[in-house]
């Protein structure tokens, strides 16, 4: 039987999935047990995650590289910026996904405290996400999780990680992503 404590946030959790506004932009969390919306992206946020996602998606036929897709990963429901799913597992239903994406990537926003969006990646990393990215474009760095290992600090020309070899991505090449029309 699961603990009150347990019970109290997957009961949280579905209120919180069937508020109206949780799908407004920015979108809504639901972390630790509390709502929270996202900040507003930035110009360079923005152009680097729609460029990322055409990047992945133009070099990867195992997975989609999908914008503000909502996850349930009881008791949390995170957004990602990217989500990165195999494409067995996307339902044919409109919907969030169920469970965490393969690889997550996470932009880290100037007002965002670097720990929540940690945690947020710990939790998926614990429930079945193989690789996340926290990439923080003032401090040039890229964070990356590979399984259940520590992070590792990516910089400059360093060759980053990837699901389906995609070749290519340094950091160099994702920081310049921002300035991308």
């Amino acid at each position: 039987m699961q603990s009150p404590t347990i019970t109290n946030l997957l009961d949280s959790l579905n209120a919180f999935l069937q508020q109206p506004n949780i799908e407004t932009s920015p979108a809504w969390e639901f972390i630790q047990g509390q709502a929270k919306q996202k900040p507003m992206p930035t110009l360079f946020h923005s152009r680097l995650q729609r460029n990322l996602v055409n990047k992945i998606n133009s070099q990867s036929n195992a997975y989609e590289a999908i914008q503000e897709l909502r996850c349930i990963v009881p008791p949390l429901s995170p957004v990602p910026d990217i989500a990165v799913v195999k494409n067995d597992r996307l339902s044919d239903e409109d919907g969030p996904l169920q469970g965490s994406p393969d690889w997550l990537i996470y932009i880290r926003s100037p007002a965002q405290s670097t720990l929540d969006l940690q945690n947020k990646i710990l939790h998926c990393l614990s429930n079945g996400t193989q690789l996340a990215w926290l990439i923080d474009i003032q401090r040039q760095q890229i964070w990356v999780w590979e399984n259940q290992e520590l992070p590792l600090v990516y910089a400059g020309t360093d060759r980053l990680p990837t699901l389906d070899n995609i070749p290519d991505l340094t950091v160099e090449a994702i920081i310049a992503m921002t300035q991308q029309r």
